[in-house]
């Protein structure tokens, strides 16, 4: 079995709630209420329930393979956060859905169809899948922890909250799934072709679904903010050349998600986050475990 690459890295579960603070959520909730921003991160969130259990599925299939100790306390890390971040995001999508986002619909699609993967791909062609879309959150989580402006674009603070927490802890855990990948013996072939299909597939699922949830929000017919919306989106840190070529960087023989250094950012949001003064501290229920 492979050695991991950090075996010190640390991936706590938090148990934390946001559930309170969503109930004062409103429509459209983005910087400025922008229509398209809102609708992109409600249809990300739409997807995060089944998409972490699966991954959850994915990565827990090979635990009993992996050997090494500091591997194994990883994966377990990787296990409880993924867990509190389905259970944190079905409690924020109940609150869209409430607002009038078609959430559920989502929901029970992602959930049918991740379903019939994991019952008919086989089980590392699973996990290659988990470790390729752990790649995308991992630059959108970096993305975030990084740049002032796109942490602003959630612009409720419920809403910031929520992202900048999954986003520190998919930068936790980034490395945990491709570590298991590589740990089993996942080809490089299978690694880059599962990686291009998931790009087409996850990004254009995505345009259709925010497309869709947009057609159903009486607000874009509403003369000029559709097209105020799009001129903003032009704008948008995600759709950046750099953010393109991180994510097409996994493509690259040898390449592993340590590659990109996130340390500094980890130790400073874990910090801001939780630390003795930390912004989120109050939203912590009872102790949270350090895997």
């Amino acid at each position: 079995m492979t050695q991991t690459s950090n075996a010190a890295r640390k991936v706590p579960t938090r148990r934390i709630s946001f559930e309170e603070s969503l109930k004062a959520l409103p429509k459209h909730f983005a910087e400025d209420g922008d229509l398209i921003l809102s609708h992109v991160a409600a249809s990300l969130s739409s997807v995060f329930p089944d998409g972490e259990d699966y991954f959850v599925r994915s990565v827990r299939h090979f635990r009993d393979q992996i050997t090494d100790p500091e591997l194994k306390r990883q994966v377990a890390g990787f296990i409880g956060q993924e867990a509190m971040h389905g259970r944190e995001h079905r409690a924020l999508n109940d609150r869209l859905d409430e607002l009038g986002y078609p959430v559920k619909t989502a929901e029970k699609l992602t959930k049918k169809g991740l379903a019939l993967r994991t019952k008919y791909a086989p089980a590392k062609a699973n996990l290659a899948t988990t470790a390729a879309l752990e790649h995308f959150t991992a630059t959108l989580a970096e993305l975030v922890l990084s740049d002032e402006t796109t942490r602003n674009q959630f612009g409720h603070p419920a809403m910031r909250d929520i992202f900048l927490w999954h986003a520190l802890e998919e930068s936790e855990h980034k490395a945990v799934a491709f570590d298991v990948y590589k740990a089993v013996g996942g080809t490089e072939r299978m690694r880059v072709v599962t990686m291009n299909l998931m790009t087409v597939g996850f990004i254009l699922g995505m345009a259709v679904q925010v497309i869709i949830s947009l057609a159903m929000d009486r607000e874009t017919y509403r003369r000029g903010k559709l097209r105020k919306s799009l001129r903003n989106l032009r704008k948008a840190p995600f759709l950046q050349k750099k953010v393109w070529r991180q994510l097409r960087d996994y493509n690259r023989p040898n390449f592993h998600p340590d590659d990109s250094d996130t340390n500094e950012l980890v130790e400073l949001w874990r910090k801001e986050l939780f630390g003795e003064n930390g912004s989120l501290n109050d939203k912590l229920v009872g102790t949270s475990a350090v895997a």
